[in-house]
């Protein structure tokens, strides 16, 4: 069975769960967009949940953020949609109709208590800034853009998917 994600932002304004097989907080994202809108120590972490669960209270207090993307000299509009607390600014969890099964919420906005994964993966690491000094553990993965392992493979292929 798979595990319930609860979460809340800052103000308790906005409170959601969501049910999730992919509970370890390994993916450490320093891109621009993840660093800026969620990001603590020059990044930020995704899990990921099954979006037909998603239960929400406080919905009049979400804000929808997309994000602008530079991509061969010309800026698009993002598909993804950066769900956050229009009161205190917390940044929630992120959707994209790309993937219309799947939610990401932010580790850094749940309360239940998440285990520690067995090592990270250090994505996007072209973008980190000068200042950040990634804390990289000898068996941990690193990647200038985004691996080719999907959370989900990344959990079955180490035995830590929650039935």
């Amino acid at each position: 069975m798979p595990i319930k994600l609860e979460g809340r932002c800052r103000c308790g304004a906005v409170q959601f769960a969501v049910a999730s097989h992919t509970p370890y907080p390994y993916q450490l994202c320093y891109c621009s967009i993840c660093r800026k809108t969620a990001g603590g120590g020059g990044y930020a972490i995704n899990l990921m949940g099954d979006a037909a669960t998603l239960d929400v209270d406080g919905r009049e207090a979400l804000g929808v953020y997309r994000a602008k993307i530079n991509r061969n000299n010309q800026c698009e509009l993002s598909t993804a949609e950066r769900h956050f607390c229009v009161k205190c600014g917390s940044a929630l969890w992120l959707y994209d109709p790309t993937w219309p099964d799947l939610v990401h919420p932010f580790a850094s906005a749940i309360d239940t208590l998440l285990p520690r994964p067995p090592n990270r993966v250090h994505l996007m690491l072209a973008d980190k800034p000068d200042w950040v000094e990634p804390a990289i553990g000898p068996n941990d993965a690193v990647f200038d853009h985004y691996p080719e392992e999907s959370i989900e493979n990344w959990h079955k292929t180490r035995g830590l998917w929650i039935d």
